[in-house]
C-alpha cells in the first residue's frame, strides 16, 4: 500500500460540503466513488478539514491509501479527466505512510470575500458575500486584529456532534486582518485550526462592527471563556476559501 497526499482545488457551490452524506453530492463522495472504481475496492480520503456546503478551496490537501502502482502523477491526471470541472487536482505526490492530513496540519489559512458596490457582477456571485450597504472600516480593522493570540472561540462556534465530548474550543490566531480593493472587501485569518463555521461567525461579527452595532469591549468579552450566547450572525458560506494548509 502507498499513501497518496493530493492537493485539491473545488468550486464549492454545488456540493454539500467536503464530508460524505448519504444521498448528497460531497467533494470527499466524488472522490472515494472515483477512487474505488481505480482501485476495485473502497478507499477512504481522509482530509485535512470538513468545509461546509458552498464553501470553496484553493487548496485543500487530502491522503488514500491505494495498492495501485499507478505513479502519481498519472494519477492526478487520470482524476482530473473523470472529475466534474468544478474539482481540480493540482498536486499528487507519495508521502510517508504515518502521513495525516487533520493531525498533522500546524495552520490553516481562509479568506472571506465582501462585494461591498450596488451591483454584484453576475460571475463573482457565486464567491462573494454581497453587502451593498454601509461600512465603518476602522472598527472593522480594529477587531480584526483583537482575534489575534489564544482565545476561547466557543461564541464563534456552531454546535457540532463533537461538543458531546467536551474538547477545548481554544484555538491560537496567528494572523487576522482585513484588506479592501476597490469594490472588493477581503478578510484573511491564519491559525492553529478551525471550528465550525468559526471563520464565517467572525466575518459576520466584523459586518456588525462595520454597521456600527458592535464596540471593541463587546468584541473582547465574546472572546472570554463562558460569554453566553453567539457572536454574531454567521455570513454565507459562498464567501470563504480554504486558502492553505501548512504542515512541518
Amino acid at each position: 500500500m502507498r499513501r497518496i497526499k493530493i492537493t485539491i482545488a473545488y468550486d464549492g457551490t454545488a456540493f454539500h460540503g467536503w464530508q460524505i452524506q448519504p444521498g448528497l453530492p460531497t467533494i470527499q463522495g466524488v472522490l472515494e466513488e472515483l477512487l474505488a472504481g481505480m482501485e476495485g475496492a473502497p478507499v477512504p480520503v481522509i482530509g485535512s478539514g470538513r468545509t461546509d456546503a458552498g464553501v470553496h478551496a484553493l487548496a485543500q490537501v487530502a491522503a488514500f491509501d491505494l495498492a495501485n502502482p499507478i505513479p502519481a502523477e498519472n494519477l492526478r491526471r487520470a482524476l482530473n479527466r473523470l472529475l466534474p470541472p468544478s474539482i481540480r487536482i493540482t498536486e499528487a505526490v507519495e508521502t510517508a505512510p504515518d502521513f495525516h492530513p487533520r493531525f498533522q496540519a500546524v495552520s490553516k489559512t481562509y479568506e472571506y470575500r465582501i462585494w461591498r458596490g450596488e451591483v454584484c457582477p453576475p460571475f463573482e456571485r457565486a464567491y462573494v458575500h454581497h453587502h451593498p450597504y454601509p461600512l465603518e472600516l476602522a472598527p472593522m480593522l480594529e477587531l480584526a486584529t483583537l482575534i489575534q493570540g489564544e482565545h476561547d472561540f466557543s461564541a464563534f462556534a456552531a454546535a457540532d456532534e463533537t461538543d458531546a465530548l467536551g474538547r477545548s474550543k481554544v484555538r491560537t490566531i496567528y494572523s487576522s486582518a482585513l484588506c479592501s480593493h476597490e469594490n472588493r472587501l477581503m478578510y484573511r485569518v491564519r491559525g492553529s485550526g478551525f471550528l465550525k463555521h468559526m471563520v464565517r461567525n467572525i466575518a459576520g461579527t466584523l459586518l456588525e462592527a462595520g454597521k456600527g452595532n458592535l464596540t471593541s469591549e463587546e468584541m473582547r468579552a465574546r472572546l472570554q471563556p463562558g460569554f453566553p450566547g453567539k457572536a454574531g450572525p454567521c455570513a454565507p458560506a459562498r464567501g470563504l476559501f480554504l486558502m492553505h494548509v501548512e504542515y512541518p
